[in-house]
């Protein structure tokens, strides 16, 4: 059970000053990081719409200690919608934040989130386009859903994220499956109690299917965050039963991990987004990765022994 050790490793300043140092970490970095700027980012967002794909972009950086910070987090985040409107990529790519990076865990973080995150939501639905509210651990849920509800009545096609390993979710599922709301639904990856969460993966996968068949049933936007090829066909047949055409749901797949599913299934005709992350405060997303599949940390491992 190593995901839970890599899970916790996340959290450890000392753990991210030695994956930082070692020789084969830039290597894996790049598999899931698209860049650490703005600029670098751009000619991956052009070359997955030549492609018929659609991203969501995440400028990684959740550990934030200071106002200051949450200010930067934001500025970020109105820098990248700029230039996508200069360059006319609105329309294909979409926001996704965690309101941590905005200061949600600072004193008067609730606040501070919200005021934070409005203005990029704004800017977002300027440009046609959106923003995507990430789940964070279990603790911040009810913050997060607070802020979706407020950013909806002026901007209702604001999304949020459920994650089907929490006892919770098939409750929030219900309550969000409301017409016009925009709903991706992910397994999870934050380490989390046996109180609050399912540890098996057999009951999380099944989980999973009972909150897409609720999302299917409702009247939302469903946008399902997996790789898993048993996951795909049971939404696609979910889908299929719920009468759903193709454009009234979506695929969403990490970037860097199983590319041509995602260019196969843009193919035949889905709405396929790549979850795009770039930035230079890659650590605790690239854990994450790592905990979410044995193969992504043993190639980890590979990568630091054969390099240097």
């Amino acid at each position: 059970m190593l995901g839970p050790v890599i899970l916790a490793a996340s959290r450890s300043d000392k753990m991210r000053r030695f994956v930082s140092a070692a020789p084969g970490t830039k290597q894996v970095v790049a598999r899931f990081i698209a860049g650490e700027t703005v600029d670098q980012v751009i000619p991956i967002v052009e070359d997955a719409s030549a492609k018929g794909l659609e991203v969501t972009l995440d400028v990684v950086g959740e550990d934030i200690t200071t106002v200051e910070q949450s200010y930067a987090a934001r500025d970020a985040y109105l820098e990248l919608i700029d230039r996508l409107k200069e360059l006319g990529l609105g329309a294909r790519a979409e926001m996704s934040v965690k309101l941590s990076m905005f200061g949600q865990a600072l004193e008067g973080g609730h606040e501070l989130a919200l005021a934070n995150v409005r203005p990029v939501v704004e800017a977002a639905a300027a440009i046609g386009t959106t923003v995507t509210l990430d789940a964070e651990d279990h603790t911040t849920l009810d913050s997060m859903f607070a802020i979706h509800e407020e950013l909806r009545k002026d901007f209702p096609q604001t999304g949020c994220v459920i994650q089907a390993y929490l006892f919770r979710t098939e409750d929030d599922a219900q309550r969000l499956a409301a017409a016009g709301s925009r709903v991706r639904i992910v397994k999870g990856a934050y380490k989390e109690p046996a109180s609050v969460a399912y540890q098996d993966k057999a009951e999380i996968d099944r989980a999973f299917v009972r909150i897409i068949k609720i999302l299917m049933a409702g009247e939302g936007y469903p946008m399902i965050g997996s790789h898993d090829p048993r996951l795909i066909a049971i939404t696609q047949e979910l889908a299929r039963q719920a009468g759903r055409k193709l454009d009234e749901y979506e695929f969403q797949m990490l970037y860097g991990i199983r590319s041509d599913e995602h260019v196969r299934l843009a193919a035949e005709g889905h709405r396929m987004r790549v979850y795009t992350a770039f930035g230079t405060d890659w650590y605790g997303y690239f854990m994450r990765r790592l905990a979410e599949k044995p193969a992504n940390l043993l190639f980890f491992a590979r990568s630091i022994l054969t390099t240097g």
